[in-house]
């Protein structure tokens, strides 16, 4: 089946900085929509994020256990963090891995990439699954202001802990069910 062809894009008008911020921007732009209204939208430009999904060599899964302030709690993750400029993806991956857990990994699968949440952002995340994982003897030191706890889980306990909780973020879940996919096809 083929995908239908896409209506004429919106047409900018104007476009304005609103606010520049240390990780991400908001802009608004107003725009002429192809029924010929015009209106502004807003948006946030991100330079992108990465996802690893590092799983040990007996099948267990590395999370996070992390504070979130936005949301005022701690959730689920796996490692993430933010492309830096002019950094590779697959290099901020290894980056976060190691801050964030004390782990490397000597196999890299590029899971390949979405858009977080489109409807407001242009941000786009670019998942990995590690393996092969060694404990690093002196990890690299992460953000001063992160409050993290490195867990281990079976596919099944994060399956639970996951997918019918509120303990976990959009992208985890996505990331745990793509990089799923891809182990049951391997084994």
């Amino acid at each position: 089946m083929s995908k239908p062809e896409p209506p004429q894009p919106s047409q900018l008008l104007r476009e304005r900085m609103h606010y520049r911020g240390h990780k991400f921007d908001f802009r608004v732009q107003t725009l002429q929509f192809p029924n010929g209204t015009s209106g502004e939208r807003e948006y946030v430009t991100h330079p992108g994020g990465v996802v690893v999904v590092p799983v040990t060599a007996d099948g267990k899964f590395i999370c996070i256990w992390q504070y979130r302030f936005a949301i005022g709690r701690y959730i689920y993750e796996f490692p993430a963090g933010t492309v830096e400029p002019n950094e590779p993806p697959a290099e901020t991956a290894k980056r976060e891995l190691a801050e964030e857990t004390g782990y490397s990994a000597k196999i890299w699968d590029d899971l390949g990439q979405f858009f977080l949440a489109p409807g407001y952002s242009d941000e786009v995340m670019y998942v990995y699954l590690a393996r092969d994982l060694e404990i690093l003897d002196r990890p690299p030191a992460g953000d001063e202001d992160e409050d993290i706890e490195v867990v281990l889980k079976s596919e099944p306990e994060l399956a639970d802990d996951i997918l019918m909780s509120p303990d976990a973020d959009a992208k985890t879940i996505a990331c745990f069910l793509r990089a799923r996919q891809i182990l049951r096809q391997s084994s």
